[in-house]
């Protein structure tokens, strides 16, 4: 049996000795039509532990995943669990062996039931001929959300589940085939501060439960909240392992970069211009009611507000993504008639999507063919001309946003998460926009990524570009605006000067509540 104490967080055996790992990598190799992924990449996990596995995009972890639940095989290394080597030829493998994930973006049968998916392909069968043993499958799923202490009808179809609970879904069902380690990619990105605090505690469950789990965020203040250990990739080689609690966030930070971030948030000082946009009245049947702001010249706008305050969904309506919208919008003092996406190009006017994967790129189509799409009319119409142009505008917007890609060609696909968010951004400043709405730009982006965003940002409105910069990111939305627009529940609840701006006054308006807003930004904190 494993044991902690208060001095020792790690999973000792009884003999007061560090218990060995349950899952352990030695001298992991993965190649891509001759680029390296992974390099002499090595990996220790105890049972009981959470190891936090960090790293820039790009740096492996994408493909170290793959690789732990068998979509990939190592060209070299090997894998061992509780002292066993194993090679997993495929995912359904490395799930019968007790390893299994639940991503960013779950993937699920959407109008198939709880208890279906968490059992798919392995119901509980009776009668002859075979029949689904209904009845004990929905009991057996009660049964894991009881064990797991959180509310879920087991009957409902997984389409009308939160994000939060897709994920608690897929925790489910890992518990359902005994998993030994259960890996978690960037599980927060979409949830709420009491979701987030909800999923902590599953984690801290699975933990005490002698599960080992390996943690993926960008989040330090994620990462130290939950565990114990970390291990560092850097451009696919393993650079460090060891205790969170002997190591500091700048150290961190430089382990994953090779150098020291000393600036966050690289906003640079411009002077501000007169009023470019202006919406008034802007009003949504069922999503907002009441909208008023204007954007200056050369100004970041912030727009913050918790889940559901209808941030996304103004920006959409503002991009004409919305119908049944009422109210004016104008630019530069011309009122405009936006009816759809192609209206509100052709007027100067840019939206980069929250959702990069199904509503930003296309990810069976190139970089270059991504960044060029929505300008395809604006290019020379010869072929040898087009492609030029192509190559020089994809190339130009590549280098800008530091873009890691093996060449323009590479489908975005291919990409890491930060990777192809950078992709959309250069597709949409590609139609030199006068405005551009920023819908979580950073969303899944590293620490060294978001820098480069940030800075890239900045420099766009030096030029007298204008942006609104919608994000759940406080430091963010503080660091990066010069106003900020603070929404609750479909209006506008108050505008902050960036000299005014705190984290207690906006989260305060942000929650309507003043107690709720003193614990929401402790833990923002």
């Amino acid at each position: 049996m494993l044991m902690t104490n208060e001095h020792n967080p790690f999973p000792i055996a009884p003999d007061g000795s560090l218990a060995p790992p349950i899952l352990t990598l030695k001298g992991i190799c993965k190649r891509f039509q001759g680029i390296v992924a992974l390099h002499e990449v090595a990996l220790n996990v105890r049972a009981g532990e959470v190891m936090a596995l960090i790293g820039e995009n790009g740096a492996g972890k994408s493909t170290m995943v793959k690789t732990l639940t068998g979509i990939y095989q190592p060209d070299s290394g090997s894998m061992h669990i509780a002292g066993k080597e194993v090679r997993f030829a495929t995912p359904q493998q490395a799930m019968l062996a007790g390893v299994t994930a639940v991503h960013q973006e779950t993937v699920m049968f959407d109008e198939l039931t709880v208890a279906e998916n968490i059992f798919i392909g392995r119901q509980p069968m009776h009668g002859f001929p075979a029949r689904v043993n209904w009845p004990l499958m929905e009991a057996q799923a009660e049964r894991l959300f009881t064990r797991l202490e959180v509310s879920l009808p087991v009957r409902a179809k997984v389409k009308d589940l939160s994000v939060a609970q897709r994920h608690f879904v897929e925790i489910a069902r890992a518990l359902s085939q005994d998993a030994r380690v259960v890996i978690m990619d960037e599980p927060t990105a979409s949830l709420s501060q009491r979701e987030i605090q909800e999923l902590y505690r599953i984690i801290r469950q699975l933990r005490a439960a002698g599960t080992a789990v390996i943690f993926i965020s960008h989040k330090f203040d994620e990462i130290y909240a939950v565990a114990d250990r970390y291990t560092v990739l850097r451009d696919g080689h393993f650079v460090a392992e060891g205790a969170l609690a002997d190591i500091s966030e700048p150290d961190l930070v430089s382990l994953m970069v090779g150098r020291s971030i000393h600036q966050t948030f690289p906003k640079q000082e411009v002077a501000i211009g007169e009023t470019l946009l202006e919406v008034k009245d802007f009003c949504h049947p069922t999503e907002f009611d009441n909208i008023n702001f204007s954007l200056r010249q050369g100004e970041i706008l912030g727009f913050y507000g918790l889940v559901g305050a209808g941030r996304s969904e103004v920006m959409q309506a503002l991009f004409g993504l919305s119908s049944n919208v009422r109210g004016s919008v104008s630019l530069a003092g011309k009122i405009l008639d936006i009816k759809s996406a192609k209206d509100a190009i052709a007027h100067g006017i840019a939206y980069v999507p929250e959702d990069r994967q199904h509503q930003g790129g296309h990810l069976t189509m190139s970089v270059q063919q991504n960044i060029t799409l929505p300008i395809l009319d604006r290019i020379g119409f010869l072929l040898g001309t087009r492609r030029n142009e192509e190559t020089a505008i994809s190339r130009h917007y590549s280098e800008q946003l530091e873009l890691k890609a093996s060449h323009l060609t590479q489908m975005i696909a291919e990409l890491s998460g930060g990777n192809q968010q950078k992709v959309v951004l250069g597709k949409w400043l590609a139609t030199k926009p006068k405005v551009i709405i920023l819908d979580e730009p950073t969303k899944g982006i590293d620490i060294g990524s978001k820098a480069a965003v940030h800075r890239f940002i900045s420099e766009l409105v030096s030029t007298g570009l204008s942006v609104i910069l919608v994000s759940s990111e406080l430091p963010e939305v503080l660091g990066m605006s010069d106003r900020v627009i603070v929404m609750h529940q479909g209006h506008i609840k108050k505008v902050f000067d960036r000299a005014h701006a705190t984290p207690e006054s906006v989260v305060a308006a942000a929650s309507g509540s003043d107690s709720l807003a003193v614990e929401m930004a402790e833990e923002i904190a």
